[in-house]
């Protein structure tokens, strides 16, 4: 008897397939001692291979304050780690390892990625030796609200995919059908809702700050944005057909302080064009903080220009 043709199926297998067996033994399980959390006083996670020499990422929630726990791989092998530095606004954090590592994955490219492109999520969730899932890259440019102790925080540009994560997949790797890594899974947002930090330019400077330093100074404005058309008018002039819309400014942010509002939207910061989170960003590290930054914005039927200064970001 003759079978239908399964190709796309093999195919789309095969991609999936290919991802796991390269990535799978690059993903650590994490146990990270935490004061006070969860049962046995440890906070779960996963972590991804980044360097030869023993550096790993991971989220920023996943250690918290915690300077050391131990990384365990799918061979069986575990090794103790200590934190060299965590950032919580983009929630990334980074770890040496006491001792061999795995091979490190391979990074890819989030700004390339397309809506609707097949993603898979690799984790190792609760020492499970792996946990494999795919799905499609369901948005681009989302910011997610989260919380550190008392204080209410924004990581902007993430992620969103179908790609179902399960608990301790938190720090896990997001690929490509290269298996090379484009984001660090970062939480469930929801039934059948992933996210996860994007593998970019500003993500790469933030690595290499942890890497060097142990922390990043960060520049703060306090507002939640999301990529938005300009009038048509406006795209004639500015010659692009986006801008950023600010959808919610934090009470006694900087921002609010500036007069930005909700509905605004913005056109440029710093002279530069302002079209998605990451724009606006890449700007907000140590060298801002305290400076004047010029901000032009749409609004109303006009173009208002506000002075904001943005403050440090410290730690909750």
């Amino acid at each position: 008897m003759t079978l239908p043709d399964q190709s796309p199926l093999d195919a789309y297998s095969q991609i999936v397939v290919g991802v796991a067996a390269e990535l799978t033994g690059k993903v650590a399980s994490l146990r990270v001692p935490q004061q006070g959390r969860g049962r046995g006083g440890e906070s779960l996670g996963s972590a991804v291979v980044y360097t030869s020499d023993g550096f790993l990422l991971t989220n920023a929630h996943v250690v918290g304050n915690a300077q050391s726990g131990t990384a365990s791989f799918g061979d069986g092998t575990s090794v103790p780690f200590t934190t060299v530095g965590a950032d919580p606004l983009s929630d990334l954090a980074v770890l040496r390892a006491a001792g061999p590592t795995p091979p490190p994955a391979k990074l890819g490219e989030a700004d390339e990625l397309v809506v609707g492109q097949l993603v898979v999520a690799v984790g190792n969730p609760l020492g499970l030796a792996g946990s494999v899932t795919a799905g499609v890259v369901s948005a681009l440019g989302r910011s997610l609200p989260t919380r550190s102790g008392s204080a209410a925080r924004l990581i902007e540009d993430v992620i969103q995919t179908d790609a179902a994560l399960n608990p301790g997949n938190s720090g896990g790797a997001l690929a490509d059908s290269q298996a090379k890594v484009v984001g660090i899974n970062t939480a469930v947002a929801g039934a059948g809702l992933g996210l996860a930090v994007p593998v970019n330019a500003t993500s790469r400077k933030i690595i290499s700050t942890l890497m060097q330093h142990g922390r990043v100074r960060r520049a703060y404005l306090g507002l939640v944005s999301a990529p938005a058309p300009l009038p048509a008018q406006q795209q004639e002039r500015w010659g692009r057909t986006s801008g950023l819309r600010v959808v919610e400014v934090v009470p006694g942010g900087p921002a609010a302080r500036a007069g930005l509002r909700t509905g605004d939207l913005l056109v440029t910061a710093a002279g530069q064009p302002v079209e998605k989170a990451q724009d606006l960003q890449r700007l907000m590290f140590d060298k801002a903080i305290g400076r004047p930054l010029a901000i032009t914005v749409f609004r109303n039927g006009a173009l208002v220009d506000v002075i904001a200064e943005p403050s440090e970001l410290v730690a909750a």
